[in-house]
């Protein structure tokens, strides 16, 4: 299984709802809180063109937040992609740097 990175703020109900998710499937994963980092919070924010939380990467590759998990698990894809599999989902997925 792909590494999963979760980066978060505390207050965030959308990170607390993809954090859910990931438990649910028994998905480990590492937690990373950007409220005391600023300069890496910029730095995603730079890499991946986001600018809200949760930003999750499968492996090297941010997948989006957690609208965008969701809608991995309910086509199924989610599953391949933590396997270590290509979807069709990769369009707008940014490796990290």
């Amino acid at each position: 299984m792909k590494p999963v990175t979760v980066y978060v703020t505390t207050w965030c109900p959308y990170c607390v709802r993809a954090k859910r998710l990931l438990e649910r499937k028994g998905v480990p994963f590492e937690e990373v809180n950007l409220e005391g980092n600023p300069e890496l919070r910029m730095h995603l924010s730079r890499q991946t063109g986001m600018r809200t939380v949760p930003m999750i990467f499968i492996g090297e590759t941010c997948i989006g937040g957690s609208d965008e998990l969701h809608a991995l698990e309910a086509t199924g894809e989610l599953d391949t992609l933590l396997a270590g599999g290509q979807t069709d989902a990769g369009d707008g997925t940014e490796p990290r740097a």
